[in-house]
């Protein structure tokens, strides 16, 4: 009986040692905070109470990790390699913002090269919101001119022209295309695309070096 007694008083004070030593363990690598600390931790005691927690611990810590080098990149390629690596993290939303802000001043900047209303325009359709949107904006408000290729009784005779227009100085007027007749007009015009007034003075310049008659027109609002 003594026996059993001194086995069953050496098996609690074993377990009590293995508890105690586990505990001490995990308050050491709670003090430590890094990814090899609780995985040596796991690896020591696999079924330890502490295991879930360890485990949310370190993939706290691979996200933020992961977090804070496509921060300190700061580009496109990084902050996708995130969002692809960590597609539930804590910072998903972030990065989509982040991503889309760096894509659209991008594609502003492309934009703002090609200097025309159609680049502009184009840009408008993609993007709703942000600073480069208001600047687009605002830049829109300067094609208000347009290069006037010739008036039209009849819209049949209008898509003719544009057609030849259109393959010939295309190009060079960014598009041609017939506007309707309004007001109390009956006439079709085909015109180039909105510019700036310099841009519509350059462009009619160029079609009447190749003897194509052109005039400088304001663009209609509305």
């Amino acid at each position: 009986m003594k026996k059993i007694l001194c086995g069953v008083c050496l098996l609690s004070a074993a377990t009590l040692l293995g508890c105690s030593s586990a505990q001490s363990d995990w308050n050491q690598a709670n003090t430590q905070g890094t990814v090899a600390a609780y995985q040596a931790f796991l690896t020591k005691y696999p079924n330890d109470p502490h295991d879930a927690d360890a485990r949310q611990r370190i993939q706290t810590l691979q996200d933020d990790q992961a977090w804070s080098t496509a921060q300190s990149a700061n580009t496109a390629d990084a902050y996708q390699k995130y969002l692809s690596d960590e597609p539930s993290g804590s910072h998903v939303q972030e990065a989509h913002d982040k991503l889309t802000g760096l894509m659209r001043a991008s594609d502003w900047q492309e934009a703002k090269s090609a200097g025309t209303s159609t680049a502009i325009q184009d840009f408008l359709a993609k993007y709703s919101s942000g600073p480069e949107v208001d600047e687009a904006h605002t830049m829109m408000g300067q094609f208000d001119y347009q290069v006037d290729l010739g008036t039209f009784h009849s819209s049949k005779a209008a898509d003719a022209a544009q057609t030849k227009l259109q393959d010939k100085f295309g190009k060079d007027l960014q598009s041609v295309a017939v506007m309707p007749p309004a007001g109390k007009s009956k006439m079709y015009h085909v015109a180039s695309a909105a510019m700036t007034q310099d841009q519509a003075k350059a462009a009619c310049k160029m079609l009447m070096k190749a003897h194509q008659h052109c005039t400088v027109m304001k663009r209609a609002q509305g």
